[in-house]
């Protein structure tokens, strides 16, 4: 069933902007029943026929969690769907992750041996259409000694963009205040091993936080990590006490590199990098002038792998507007006081945004997206108390709050300048989900970016100009925010959820195809996809 932007909707988008919407439509799946107890976890992979979904049922605790695997038709609708087989000789195993590596689905588990006092990790082919897997394909693929299943001997899987290398990443058991210590394994696009190192760093556990891991396309690997300089493994808002700094190990894990990053008189607040084509690093993120939880705006610079040499590296600041576009006039006023007058503390920065993404341009420039995120934990009970005397007992109630709002996109160009930055006005706070149904979902067709995500329908009237509505249940529609090549933003209703009884998850949707986007929402246990294409 193909569903167009309404007649009326159309009318109320384009009043709000003189950019004209790419035309675009969606094609529904049939409404489908989920098994009880059970959540869509990921989109795994696209396919030649279709995509396949990993959905989890929980059985109480990881070890009794259920694992089925589902592979969907072009038509959005269901071809068949298998729980995948965890006992091995009469023992579970752990589910670890599903993944394609090449064209091949490959079933990731683990199994902790108490008595060994080791961790074992499994790799086993499933079939790529009848879902099934075979005893004789599980392989073991490695192990590690282990105290604890909690504190040691854990595992992370890493894919490269396109699907060609794997990484495999587990830390080694160290004594407190050792050295830290972690094994790196890399496979290729048939899951060959092309090559393993244990790797030993020159600081301990106490002072050092592994933040990122990639490996690129020729089996190369980099970590993204944070030194402390107290000894205190977070970071104080308003103090400098911590430094970034890239590991790189490539040639097969023979050539060994380190990358420490810093600016100076402002602190980094977010950092990412990207593996260039020839090579280099490329390095964005944000900088504040205050603190480490504010942004002021973004640097920009890219590391030679060869000679370390820092090159194109540029600072810049967000403009005025930008930094206080949905602030009230009084405390635009006030922000506007605090700049003239040099009141660093005082003056306007973005507060608490996460760098989600950066996307290299073919011309050596890069895209930054962020989303402004925050968890906030609340007391709702704050009159309760614990009296031993009395046989009192505290019985506090704490209630979190899930931020999910604006989201900015900030084109670098190739020597560090920017060249514009846009924010998308989007406002998603709920209690105690995890942030469910909020969030976005991005793609990126020719020239432009889309971002897909749950809003309130009274944001897109003309007539509110500065009153951001929060996503509801009774106002809830989604929402289709297009920025072209000059940063122009058109945002335009896609459909009603409440009209289509169901809630959009855009955490699960994902781009297919060069001109589409799987669409999931769902309600209680009934759910369904869609097919969004962009001509």
């Amino acid at each position: 069933m193909r569903h167009y932007i309404s007649f009326l909707f159309l009318l109320f988008t384009l009043s709000l902007s003189a950019q004209e919407a790419s035309e675009t439509y969606i094609d529904w799946g049939e409404e489908m029943k989920e098994p009880q107890g059970s959540a869509l976890v990921k989109i795994i992979a696209t396919g030649a026929e279709g995509f396949y979904g990993l959905r989890i049922k929980q059985g109480g605790t990881l070890e009794k969690a259920k694992v089925i695997i589902e592979h969907y038709g072009d038509n959005m609708n269901i071809k068949k769907a298998r729980e995948i087989e965890l006992k091995y000789k009469k023992k579970d195993r752990v589910f670890q992750d599903i993944v394609m590596v090449g064209r091949q689905l490959y079933l990731i588990t683990s199994f902790h041996n108490e008595a060994k006092k080791k961790n074992y990790l499994f790799r086993q082919k499933i079939h790529n259409t009848r879902l099934t897997t075979s005893e004789r394909d599980l392989e073991l693929i490695s192990e590690i000694d282990t105290r604890s299943t909690l504190r040691d001997g854990t595992f992370d899987i890493i894919l490269s963009k396109d699907s060609s290398k794997l990484l495999i990443y587990n830390k080694l058991p160290t004594k407190n205040r050792e050295a830290e210590r972690f094994n790196l394994k890399v496979y290729d696009d048939a899951f060959g091993l092309m090559w393993s190192k244990d790797i030993t760093l020159p600081y301990d556990d106490r002072v050092f936080r592994v933040e990122e891991y990639r490996v690129d396309r020729t089996g190369n690997v980099y970590l993204l990590g944070v030194i402390f300089k107290d000894g205190v493994r977070e970071r104080r808002n308003g103090q400098a006490n911590y430094e970034y700094v890239i590991l790189a190990y490539t040639n097969e894990g023979t050539i060994e590199d380190e990358y420490r990053i810093a600016l100076d008189n402002v602190f980094i607040t977010d950092l990412t990098f990207r593996v260039a084509r020839d090579g280099d690093l490329v390095c964005s993120g944000f900088y504040s002038e205050r603190g480490t939880y504010s942004m002021k705006g973004t640097y920009f610079f890219r590391l030679d792998a060869e000679t370390k040499e820092v090159y194109n590296q540029n600072l810049k600041e967000f403009g005025f507007d930008f930094l206080t576009e949905n602030m009230r006039e009084g405390q635009r006023e006030r922000a506007q006081r605090a700049e003239e007058s040099g009141n660093r503390l005082r003056a306007p920065e973005l507060y608490r945004f996460a760098l989600d993404d950066l996307i290299l341009r073919s011309d050596g420039g890069a895209l930054l997206i962020a989303e402004q995120f925050y968890v906030q934990e609340f007391n709702n009970n704050p009159g309760a108390f614990n009296n031993a005397r009395f046989g009192t007992v505290n019985n506090f109630q704490r209630d979190f709050y899930y931020y999910y709002n604006d989201i900015i996109v900030v084109n670098i160009q190739p020597d560090g300048a920017i060249e514009w930055a846009t924010r998308i006005p989007k406002r998603q706070v709920t209690r105690n989900d995890g942030g469910y149904f909020s969030s976005y979902a991005m793609s990126i067709v020719r020239d432009k970016l889309y971002f897909v995500y749950n809003d309130n329908r009274r944001n897109l009237d003309p007539e509110n100009t500065r009153r951001i509505y929060n996503f509801d249940g009774r106002n809830s529609i989604v929402v289709l925010s297009e920025i072209n090549k000059d940063g122009e933003l058109i945002t335009t209703p896609l459909f009603n959820n409440r009209e289509m009884r169901l809630i959009t998850r855009p955490k699960i949707c994902r781009q297919i195809g060069r001109r589409s986007m799987a669409i999931y929402s769902e309600l209680r246990n009934k759910f369904r996809f869609a097919n969004l294409q962009f001509d």
